[in-house]
């Protein structure tokens, strides 16, 4: 078929559109769900019940602006209220007692799809795990046995496991690492000797075991010996002894505990009864959620018939066999967990009191304090491990962690112990999971990210769209496939070569068949890929040429997108893949007009709209300097004017990541591929002083500083300006109540807060002459106490752009300094410069760090005078395989000259051969052309340019590779990387330094940089580097007092705490170390006698 006759358009899904599904079917489906099935509270004499109407419960607006809720460190959510019912029986009377309950807050998701905890922006991360039902597999003993299983997996994540062993001639079912005969399992359920052995193959297995002649008794035996089993662990008794134990067993007790089991254990739910039927070939009803007697006798005669090669082996890695719990189905499980406490609570408390006292007085309203729905939520929110802090890097960021998909947290996989097999990619991951975006680490391939079409199905299944050719019309028919459905179809590649209908090779084309790659006729074709793209993910699909590029560049590249600081000046990329204006949409990044009309009023920080439908002003307001997460700067520039007319939709405003409604997260730089003075060896990166100068690299940091007041055990604290004995110039910035004022430009040391620990009268300043002076003079009270200021940190400065106070916070501290009166909430805002250190990308995994800034001059340039902005090892491409970043850099020079952006899908070679190659040089002749600069395309070096050395003005010896690259600037700054400790916490065990800059700690000195320093022989330095500035603790205290009076270095007279600890730790292994001093001349006296 040809492309051509494609007519059908297929929008791609709106990226947030998973989690704002998931949250309203929560709404409206899951919470209804809940309460109904919620079970009425009854007394045990039936006088009581208490019911709830789910259906009709309400919810209210939130009392503050999402905004806000940031601002104040507080949750944004709502309040649930339920009616309910209060029926109580006495001998005469029905009181019926209605009410309108309280059951607690739920926070509310955004517009985004992400929450607002405690101030903090979060996500709920899906979650895909293994689907509840059965699945058949096989393992081979180091014996040779093999050993058939069936591992039934039940609502909850819990498993049990059907074992066949052949040679034994025996089937057991392991529960909690006991095996126990599957024949007093089923006795035990209530099935009887005759209904087990008639059941299709089961007879003709067990006819020739031991087991088939053993008497295990009726079900009340089978009960006991499986209750013995299950929870007695001496099992070496002997019989007579049994016997006697088991008539004295309460046997009520036991049943119920055995029963009690059965329904924990044996919870299929409507998901794993509907997946056992389809397997089983059984009619059982899906409202039937536990695993019935016969559903075990059919997976035994299902495990006998695949092991004589007649059923089907499962593979647990296929998407068929795994499911997404979405935010809907956690929230749903919370929900759950706090009616079952609210319940308990209930029965354990209320309920026993009024049945013995009947008088009692009982109201609904009291139940509420019952209610535990606020603190699971959010605990659910502040614990869970799928509840994260949002990345809020750039808006990419924000997307990209919407649509991760995770096999760890409860009831899934652990990295720690997941296989290789379970991380691979799988053929059914085609169109639903992104095969190449991933963790780089431990992590890698248990965390995914959804691709652009999938959408969630049924039952929680990824679906994808596919084209169905049809014979009959031109038109094709878009269908969504389930991932077991698209096995039995031929589904052609979307990267496949255009049908040339002159040559015989091309009417064949690549195809998945049954989790391979075949070629087939067109005509045999049953469906084809919409789109070549529709593997991958959001960040993969920004990639251009991305075919050009080996996978784990390509994951490189995607994955360091999300790290890229939004810049002062942003600037959309010349070549892009056309995603870019999807991405900064649906990012939600941007403001968008709510209603089509005529823009009224614009400035800063709003934008009026007159709307043409209802005639009335739509006012948005726009996001100024505002931080984010992961501390950068999230602002709105308008790029509306006044008195233009835009429709609903339009993009009325920019964000700091966005250009002209389109993703931008980095500049259009000269690059150039060249060797230079060895200073861009092994990924560094040497750039013009261009970059510095003109802020083309410069990017805004936003710093929250929290400081609390606190009522101490030395006194309450104040924030006051009056600080004694304190130099004026650093109280410069505080206003008149002791906070510093907006628009200061602080650096370290300055003070943000002033702070006084007030001092009990008798101890305080009035009692002295000099206060008593003061007070007669001015009459003024001097303020009294010790000085607690809060001073700006080490290596920052900036400028304070808001400053917010909250009385009477109440939060969880890490560390606990006394009750809470007051926070004041500091911003600073800090404009930060491209330098040595920082770390760059382009999108094709080409990272590296800056290693020298050369002053523009210097700089090699091209024939028309212009300096190159960066200089990129050559031989970063070859052994990496990312040639994509060489196609973008050339045909990005050409758009450049040319005054051209160019949006190239993915696989281009599917409309011809080299089509890559082709377009970049025919462009690259057009710019030459159209310019007037034959330099630009060489015949004899297509792609290469005479390059001029800065300093001396020769030209090298060899063209070279230049163009315009997409560069970005990643969060790992050296500013905030860089440290230095001369003294410092050591750690309580070992006395040597803590790690890491966050900890003050010290640079460590591993095994081989030993082996380095005693290579060089520098015996000093070693040991000092070993002992006095490590754990050595009497020296270092003594080193400093030498240091500061000019003496010299104290020599140690004792050991190290390292040696101590390993001293002491071989007594503890019963090893005494004991030490004698031998004299110089006893040496030598031994010396001769030997």
């Amino acid at each position: 078929m040809r492309l051509e006759e494609n007519k059908g358009i297929l929008t791609i899904p709106q990226f947030g559109k998973i989690q704002l599904e998931g949250f309203f079917r929560f709404i409206n489906q899951g919470l209804i769900e809940e309460i109904n099935n919620f079970s009425k509270i009854e007394s045990s004499n039936k006088k009581i019940k208490i019911i709830l109407f789910g259906s009709e419960y309400k919810l209210t607006e939130p009392f503050i602006k999402e905004r806000d809720a940031v601002y104040m460190s507080v949750t944004y959510n709502c309040q649930l209220y339920v009616p309910a019912r209060l029926i109580k029986k006495t001998k005469k009377t029905c009181e019926i007692q209605d009410q309108i309950l309280y059951l607690g807050d739920i926070p509310l998701m955004n517009s985004k799809g992400t929450f607002v905890i405690n101030g903090n922006y979060r996500v709920v991360v899906n979650q895909i795990v293994r689907s509840p039902g059965i699945y058949y597999t096989w393992k081979r003993k180091p014996s040779g046995n093999i050993i058939w299983i069936g591992t039934i997996i039940s609502d909850w994540g819990r498993r049990s496991r059907l074992e066949l062993n052949k040679k034994k001639e025996k089937i057991w079912i392991r529960i909690n690492k006991k095996k126990i005969s599957v024949l007093l399992f089923l006795l035990a359920m209530g099935l009887n000797f005759e209904e087990i052995f008639n059941y299709k193959n089961v007879k003709a297995f067990f006819r020739y075991s031991k087991e088939y002649y053993t008497w295990y008794g009726g079900k009340r035996k089978a009960i006991l010996k499986l209750y013995k089993k299950l929870y007695i662990s001496d099992e070496n008794e002997e019989e007579g002894e049994e016997e006697e134990e088991e008539e004295e067993l309460d046997f009520e007790s036991i049943d119920e505990k055995v029963t009690t089991f059965f329904r924990t254990k044996c919870l299929l739910g409507k998901m794993g009864r509907r997946n056992l039927n389809k397997k089983l070939s059984l009619d059982v009803s899906e409202n039937e959620i536990l695993l019935l007697p016969y559903d075990i006798l059919a997976a035994v005669d299902y495990l006998i018939k695949v092991q004589f090669g007649a059923g089907t082996l499962d593979d647990i890695d296929h998407l068929k066999n795994r499911y997404i719990r979405s935010v809907a189905d956690l929230l749903q499980e919370q929900l759950r967990l706090a009616l079952y406490d609210f319940r308990e609570a209930v029965e354990k408390t209320i309920l026993p009191g009024i049945s013995i006292n009947v008088k009692k007085r009982i109201t609904l309203i009291k139940l509420e304090t019952f209610i535990s729905l606020t603190g699971t939520f959010q605990n659910f929110f502040g614990l869970h491990p799928l509840s994260q802090f949002l990345d809020q890097t750039n808006p990419l960021a924000e997307i990209v962690h919407s649509r991760k998909v995770s096999s760890l947290g409860p009831g899934g996989l652990t990295s720690r112990t997941s296989t290789f097999r379970t991380r691979d990619i799988h053929p059914s991951h085609y169109g639903r999971i992104c095969p190449i975006t991933t963790s780089e680490g431990i992590n890698v391939g248990l965390i995914g990210s959804l691709s652009i079409y999938a959408t969630l199905g049924h039952y929680g299944s990824l679906k994808s769209p596919f084209y169905r050719l049809s014979e009959r019309s031109n038109k094709d028919h878009m269908v969504y496939l389930l991932p077991g459905e698209d096995e039995y179809y031929r589904i052609a590649i979307g990267n496949s070569l255009a049908l040339n209908q002159g040559v015989p090779e091309e009417q064949l084309t690549a195809a998945r068949f049954q989790q391979e790659f075949l070629f087939f006729a067109w005509d045999q074709i049953h469906f084809r890929s919409i789109f070549p793209s529709q593997y991958f993910s959001v960040g993969v699909c920004l990639i251009p040429f991305i075919e050009h590029n080996d996978a784990n560049r390509a994951l490189m590249g995607s994955n360091m997108q999300r790290q890229a600081l939004p810049l002062v000046q942003p600037e959309k990329c010349i070549v892009g893949t056309g995603l870019e204006g999807q991405v900064a949409l649906d990012s939600g990044s941007v403001a968008i007009a709510k209603q089509g009309g005529k823009i009224k009023y614009i400035d800063g920080e709003n934008i009026i709209i007159t709307s043409s439908v209802a005639r009335d002003n739509i006012e948005t307001e726009l996001i100024l300097y505002q931080r984010s997460n992961s501390d950068t700067c999230m602002h709105q520039k308008p790029r509306v004017r006044q008195g233009e007319y835009v429709k609903r939709g339009q993009i009325i405003a920019d964000s700091a990541a966005t250009a002209g409604g389109e993703l931008s997260l980095g500049k259009n730089i000269l690059v150039a591929y060249m060797p230079w003075e060895g200073y861009n060896f092994e990924d560094a990166i040497l750039i013009s002083e261009r970059l510095v100068y003109e802020d083309i690299f410069t990017s805004f940091q936003i710093v929250r500083y929290k400081i609390g007041v606190y009522f101490t055990d030395q006194g309450p604290e104040v924030i006051t300006r009056e600080i004694p004995h304190l130099n004026a110039y650093l109280l410069r910035h505080l206003d008149e109540n002791g906070i510093v004022m907006i628009g200061s430009w602080i650096e370290t040391g300055d003070i943000l807060v002033g702070k006084l620990i007030l001092e009990a009268e008798e101890d305080s300043l009035i009692n002295t002459p000099e206060g008593k002076l003061l007070q007669a003079l001015f009459d003024i009270k001097a303020p009294t106490g010790k000085e607690n200021c809060f001073r700006v940190p080490k290596g920052v400065k900036g400028r304070v752009i808001d400053v917010r106070c909250f009385q009477e916070f109440e939060e969880e501290e890490d560390d606990y300094l006394g009750d809470i009166i007051e926070k004041v909430h500091v911003y600073i805002l800090q404009k930060r410069k491209i330098q040595v250190g920082d770390k760059v990308a382009g999108r094709h995994g080409n990272k590296g760090i800056i290693s020298k800034i050369l002053p523009r001059q210097d700089m090699p340039y091209l024939q028309n005078g212009t300096p190159v902005d960066m200089v990129l090892n050559p031989l970063g491409v070859p052994s990496r395989m990312n040639v994509g970043q060489i196609f973008e850099c050339l045909l990005g020079l050409a758009g450049k000259l040319m005054n051209k952006h160019y949006r190239l899908p993915p696989f281009d070679e599917r409309y011809e051969r080299e089509a890559s190659r082709k377009l970049v040089f025919s462009e690259l002749y057009k710019a030459s052309e159209q310019t007037a600069n034959p330099w630009v395309f060489e015949t004899d070096n297509p792609g290469k340019h005479r390059l001029i050395d800065g300093r001396t003005g020769k030209v090298f010896e060899q063209p070279v590779t230049i163009g315009i690259a997409y560069i970005s600037k990643l969060c790992h700054q050296v500013d905030d990387k860089i440290h230095a400790r001369s003294r410092g916490p050591y750690a309580l065990v070992t006395q040597q330094p803590l790690k890491g800059k966050s900890s003050r700690g010290g640079q460590r000195v591993g095994e081989m940089e030993v082996w380095a320093l005693e290579g060089f022989g520098v015996a000093y330095i070693l040991h000092e580097i070993l002992t006095l500035k490590s754990d050595h603790m009497d020296t270092r205290e003594k080193i400093f007092g030498a240091i500061f009076n000019g003496e010299p270095m104290p020599k140690p007279t004792t050991f190290t705490e390292s040696f101590r600890l390993l001293s002491r730790e071989l007594r503890s292994l019963a090893l005494e170390l004991n030490h004698t001093t031998l004299s110089e001349i006893d040496f030598q006296i031994d010396k001769k006698e030997v």
